[in-house]
């Protein structure tokens, strides 16, 4: 089963986030910062059946850009969505192969990207 790992600090925003994409995606796993994304993505059987990373842009800790680059070194088949700020700079995920959206980003179009983004990932690695 694909798996899609939420990373988000914000309760409010990751509930509703998640329960978007459980809609469409049965098996969300939401953490709420970057080091537990990472020790998540270094366990084989999670890291097998990961099919999209989405984060926010701006994390405690590591943010964006950092957390984009350190996941593409572990796992650079997996695709990242990345959600940022009303004005925040795409250009920070050059060269990345990371997805970056604007928020606010409506139920539809992060079900729509995520489907994109999976789909796109399969037939590259078929």
């Amino acid at each position: 089963m694909a798996t899609i790992l939420l990373v988000d600090d914000d309760p409010l925003q990751a509930f509703l986030r998640k329960s978007i994409l459980e809609a469409r995606f049965p098996d969300v796993q939401r953490v709420a910062d970057v080091a537990e994304a990472l020790c998540l993505v270094e366990q084989p059987q999670f890291a097998s059946n990961l099919a999209l990373v989405v984060s926010g842009h701006h994390m405690p800790g590591i943010g964006g850009p950092a957390f984009v680059a350190e996941l593409r070194s572990r796992l650079p088949w997996v695709p990242i969505l990345v959600l940022g700020g009303v004005g925040e700079d795409a250009g920070d995920y050059a060269g990345t192969g990371a997805c970056f959206r604007p928020r606010p980003v409506s139920s539809n179009e992060l079900l729509t990207v995520a489907r994109q983004l999976i789909t796109q990932s399969i037939r590259k690695t078929a």
